[in-house]
């Protein structure tokens, strides 16, 4: 899971919002600013990194978002938030100055990260007893 470049991007965004399309209908949109080869290029980059799904239609393929954009961003945050707590030898800083973050911008939103930490403890404890 990787951050999208400034094209990917554009061409994600249009993808979400127009669902299944074919990279002559989607370079139509930014033609004249980027080659067709640009376009199937990048849609074909996007479907190796798992972004796209596609599908043969006749001699073209036709693209559609893996997951929608909010499943994205969950899961960028996600990878983000592991790769800082499990490559670092400082997770407990990392731990706490998210905590900080959070508290010095939104009241309410560390309220909720209190509430889901201890949400997961319980569902933890559940589990546990089971086994």
């Amino acid at each position: 899971m990787e951050r999208l470049g400034s094209l990917e991007s554009k061409l994600m965004e249009r993808l979400w919002s127009m669902g299944e399309i074919s990279v002559r209908d989607l370079h139509v949109e930014f033609a004249p600013r980027l080659a067709y080869t640009t376009v199937m290029t990048t849609l074909d980059r996007l479907y190796k990194k798992g972004l796209l799904t596609r599908r043969k239609e006749g001699k073209a393929y036709m693209y559609v978002p893996a997951f929608d954009q909010k499943q994205y961003q969950e899961r960028l945050a996600q990878h983000w938030i592991g790769m800082a707590l499990t490559h670092s030898s400082h997770s407990q800083a990392v731990l706490s100055s998210f905590v900080d973050a959070v508290s010095e911008s939104d009241q309410q939103m560390l309220d909720r990260l209190d509430h889901l930490v201890k949400a997961k403890q319980r569902a933890r404890r559940r589990q546990e007893a089971k086994a």
